[in-house]
């Protein structure tokens, strides 16, 4: 494939590729979703982060829940969610999640948070009690976590980690060359950590990168292996969309065929599950993860 930076087609600055297309799926599952998050008053990624899938996953019974409100104290320059002023922490919030995800029937849930470095344990504690109410809620559904890096603080990712989520996420974003510009609060090296921490402690872990910034397919290929080393099971890969103009700008939107190739150079480095598609998201709904996972909490 050659350099990131050289293959491909490059898009002109006045509109999207023609993969870059997104069918919204409504049905009744969607409709009930949405009315019961609403009902409790509950923030989605999916909508703050003007998700291209929010449709089809609601569709399909998943959805992904935002905690710790719905502004955050860093400053990612690739990410919509709001950077004013948090608030505290609502100790109601995990029943609400719990109650949301029950009345509706979700088949699965992710929940992720906004960053909270002005919390003493990053909000560790509250991501703990929304798993375990969540499984004693609606024991069936399959509970993912996107997690924050909690600034490093191993005790604070293992207070996640004894909550026993299905899946334990947290990603790496981009490669490192590119963290100054876009996660300059962030550290990879911090993040590999805590994607080693769960591993290590039994659970799957995931992690996701954006496309389109600049990266390398050499960057990306050690990247891969970084995260392969820290025990991750499970990659996703999608295209970067700027969400205003004052984001970070796309460098290119990289080609279908190219997202085909990642997929096949990370599951040769011996990742278990691997999505690669210019709209796919990091907790977007994918049939043959939920396959993936079942198998290897049977096993």
């Amino acid at each position: 494939m050659g350099s990131m930076n050289e293959a491909g087609a490059m898009a002109t600055c006045g509109g999207k590729p023609p993969w870059i297309r997104v069918k919204v799926g409504q049905n009744g599952l969607f409709q009930a979703t949405k009315e019961r998050l609403r009902a409790h008053g509950l923030h989605t990624v999916c909508e703050e982060a003007f998700c291209p899938n929010l449709g089809r996953c609601w569709a399909c019974g998943r959805a992904t829940v935002l905690i710790l409100g719905d502004r955050c104290t860093r400053g990612c320059r690739f990410c919509n969610v709001d950077k004013r002023p948090v608030l505290p922490p609502d100790p109601e919030e995990p029943g609400r999640v719990a109650a949301a995800v029950k009345e509706t029937g979700l088949k699965e849930v992710v929940v992720t948070s906004v960053t909270r470095d002005d919390l003493p344990d990053g909000g560790a504690a509250l991501w703990a009690e929304t798993v375990e109410a969540i499984r004693a809620a609606a024991p069936g559904t399959l509970i993912e976590v996107l997690v924050p890096d909690f600034g490093g603080v191993a005790d604070d990712i293992a207070t996640v980690i004894r909550a026993r989520p299905d899946v334990f996420g947290h990603n790496l974003e981009t490669v490192p060359r590119l963290y100054p510009q876009a996660r300059p609060q962030a550290d990879y090296a911090r993040s590999l950590a805590v994607l080693r921490q769960a591993s290590e402690a039994g659970l799957i872990t995931k992690t996701s990168l954006m496309l389109g910034l600049g990266e390398t397919l050499e960057e990306i290929e050690q990247t891969l292996r970084d995260a392969r080393a820290a025990g991750c099971a499970i990659f996703y890969a999608g295209q970067y969309l700027q969400p205003s103009p004052r984001h970070l700008p796309v460098t290119r939107y990289v080609e279908p065929t190219e997202f085909v190739e990642i997929r096949d150079l990370a599951y040769a480095l011996g990742f278990g599950f691997v999505a690669s598609e210019p709209l796919v998201r990091s907790s977007y709904h994918e049939e043959g993860q939920t396959a993936f996972v079942r198998t290897a909490l049977d096993a």
